[in-house]
């Protein structure tokens, strides 16, 4: 069976998962790469020919040409996803599977770099609630950094998933989580939907999106984007932080660790596949935080008498 026939049924198949067409094109743009090195460099066309030395082989020339250990394990992830689905259609056996003995690269413990409490602070004051586009852009700060929410997955939030004290995220891969609604988060979210509606009193509501443009269309991600650097920007947070929906998401999971929350617990909250992607975060704790989280959760001192 032809690698490149096997790969088109196997596109259309993460096309049915709901995928994000981002995601779906990083699996055919990585496989596709993968598919033409194994015919260039071994003259390997057919998925049975495949063996796990030429896996190896492929990291190993991607690992030679500079690219870092997180994006020659982000390959493999894709690689592995194609294989896995080869085995459950039949395709090839399990032992066949050229990935079961191809090792994840050790990554080097990297810091994340993120917002301070104080810069945090002045983002959030950057925008009022006198207005909707204020009061909007302001609350889209308030839910990635209380939240850990993702950008794409903010856009996609409707009415229908907000409910009294919990939210409804549409995650990756078509799977859904629920996430506490803090009181404080709360309490803007109702001065926020009090102003969207006397901003749309007089106008047909097209879209049920919990956060729309000012013309009441649903906002893209390059939208938000502009929200959270103009934020940025205007609270001088520090040059070498970036200003992203990400950055924020990252500050949510270290303050949560801060504050005692477990790994696993986290990475439930912000719809990770893998628990060792959320370690990430607790390794880019200093030393002195964890020792702080350590002596606040010290279970002698906790004992109830």
């Amino acid at each position: 069976m032809y690698l490149q026939d096997v790969l088109k049924e196997f596109l259309y198949h993460i096309d049915i998962q709901n995928y994000s067409k981002r995601t779906q094109k990083g699996y055919k743009n990585n496989n596709l790469a993968f598919i033409k090195y194994l015919s260039n460099e071994f003259q390997i066309d057919e998925l049975e020919d495949v063996r796990t030395q030429h896996i190896k082989s492929y990291l190993m020339y991607l690992k030679n040409k500079g690219r870092k250990e997180t994006y020659v394990n982000t390959i493999l992830k894709n690689i592995r996803s194609f294989f896995n689905y080869c085995v459950e259609e039949g395709y090839i056996t399990p032992k066949q599977n050229p990935c079961l003995n191809v090792k994840w690269m050790k990554e080097p413990k990297v810091l994340i770099k993120t917002f301070t409490d104080e810069e945090i602070v002045r983002m959030l004051n950057v925008y009022k609630m006198n207005t909707y586009m204020q009061a909007r852009n302001k609350l889209i700060l308030m839910f990635f950094i209380d939240t850990g929410i993702r950008n794409l997955e903010l856009c996609k939030l409707t009415h229908n998933d907000i409910f009294e004290t919990t939210i409804r995220i549409h995650g990756k891969g078509n799977k859904h989580r629920y996430i506490y609604i803090s009181p404080m988060l709360k309490k803007y979210m109702i001065k926020y939907e009090r102003i969207k509606n006397e901003h749309f009193k007089d106008s047909i509501q097209e879209y049920n999106n919990y956060f729309l443009s000012y013309r009441g269309k649903p906002l893209t991600i390059e939208a938000v984007e502009r929200v959270v650097r103009l934020a940025g920007k205007k609270a001088k947070v520090r040059e070498n932080i970036r200003c992203s929906p990400h950055t924020l998401r990252h500050c949510f999971a270290q303050q949560q660790l801060k504050n005692g929350l477990d790994v696993y617990s986290l990475s439930r909250l912000m719809g990770h596949e893998d628990i060792q992607i959320t370690k990430r975060y607790l390794q880019s704790i200093e030393d002195e935080k964890i020792i702080e989280i350590g002596r606040n959760t010290s279970p002698l001192m906790n004992l109830r008498r």
